[in-house]
């Protein structure tokens, strides 16, 4: 490890961790990107489960116990997630993890047994991939619906009015193949015709082989399972070829970024599925709640956007949970009440889990970079 990346992990536990500070009655471990391309989506994961949590121990806590969330980095790399897991594991003894991204990393926890070999649940991990919610994985909690409803959405929103000539540029691994599986079948259902297939691969934006793929099929719709990093770039250079077909992209790509990135001029008309409601929407319980409480215990420089929502969604539940099962409470009495939890009313949108069922919600939605560069439903 170089010094910077030892410096990077110091930066981002140090916080918890310094002389003085108090420890902790409740321990809850995140291992996720703090480094890298999906750094921002590690960050905006983290501050809007601190957020909740900031509030719940100004609050007094649970059940007079108060909540310490330890963050470590993992680059994005599936490696370290199964590495940086089994540490925290038996380094902080931690009562869940939440929030760990990817597809694949959350794949290797799977594959490997760690999560049951620990017996600790994890909790509202970025990932929507049917093939870590099919068949249910008793320590595994999803507060997002799968990738699989939000390309369904996509594709009923647009293929019916026209756009049928339909192409795909995805992530070279499990979350992308799965993404290309949940278009594939979305397609047969509506009578769309998949034209073009290109890809990338984890941790890179090296697109310019797929946009020659991709615009070379002349489609009419570009449906993208990317992130953030790699949607720009795709964005940016397809756009440079004169195409004009609707790209839309699935919620792990930010909005906001792609904007700050290529400019709003090229990222205008970009759809995105959402699995978390608009951050500006004060309509939604919610949103008004993070918004009041941001004001209370700003967290930073954050961003509130749907990353961030998404963040404090999964802790609220983790919250509601803790809550429920009781003073000093265990690994495996959390996991239960989890699951026992039935319909949760996070403020206008509901989280369910049961035995059979460990995939919380089916929230979706469309948004589209206006010519302001603001989201638009």
């Amino acid at each position: 490890m170089t010094f910077r990346q030892i410096f990077a992990r110091l930066a981002i536990t140090g916080a918890t961790l310094l002389p003085g500070v108090a420890a902790a009655d409740i321990v809850i471990a995140q291992v996720a990107p703090f480094s890298g391309p999906l750094a921002p989506t590690g960050n905006n994961m983290k501050a809007g489960a601190q957020l909740c949590f900031d509030a719940v121990n100004a609050a007094g806590g649970i059940n007079g116990e108060k909540i310490r969330l330890i963050a470590t980095d993992d680059g994005y790399k599936t490696s370290e997630t199964v590495r940086l897991v089994q540490e925290m594991t038996r380094e902080h003894h931690p009562v869940a993890f939440f929030g760990i991204v990817g597809t694949g990393n959350v794949e290797g926890l799977i594959k490997g047994n760690i999560l049951a070999r620990a017996g600790i649940p994890l909790v509202a991990a970025r990932t929507g991939a049917t093939s870590v919610s099919t068949p249910v994985h008793p320590w595994l909690f999803l507060t997002r619906a799968s990738y699989a409803q939000e390309i369904r959405k996509t594709v009923e929103q647009f293929v019916p009015l026209g756009y049928r000539r339909v192409a795909v540029f995805y992530q070279n691994d499990p979350f992308g193949l799965d993404g290309l599986k949940g278009l594939e079948n979305a397609l047969q259902q509506s009578g769309g015709e998949l034209v073009a297939k290109g890809s990338y691969e984890k941790n890179t934006v090296q697109v310019e082989n797929a946009v020659k793929t991709i615009a070379g099929a002349s489609p009419q719709l570009v449906v993208m399972v990317s992130n953030t990093a790699a949607s720009s770039e795709f964005v940016k250079q397809f756009r440079a070829t004169g195409n004009h077909a609707q790209l839309s992209t699935i919620s792990v790509t930010d909005g906001g970024q792609v904007i700050q990135k290529i400019g709003v001029d090229t990222a205008r008309g970009l759809a995105i599925s959402q699995v978390v409601p608009d951050p500006a929407n004060m309509s939604v319980l919610l949103i008004r709640e993070i918004q009041d409480r941001l004001k209370k215990y700003p967290q930073g420089n954050a961003t509130l956007n749907h990353t961030l929502v998404e963040g404090y969604l999964g802790a609220k539940v983790l919250v509601e949970a803790l809550r429920l099962a009781g003073p000093k409470p265990t690994a495996k009495k959390l996991r239960d009440t989890l699951e026992g939890i039935g319909q949760f009313d996070a403020g206008g949108l509901n989280i369910g889990f049961s035995p059979n069922n460990h995939r919380g919600s089916a929230y979706t939605d469309i948004t589209i970079i206006g010519r302001n560069g603001k989201l638009l439903r």
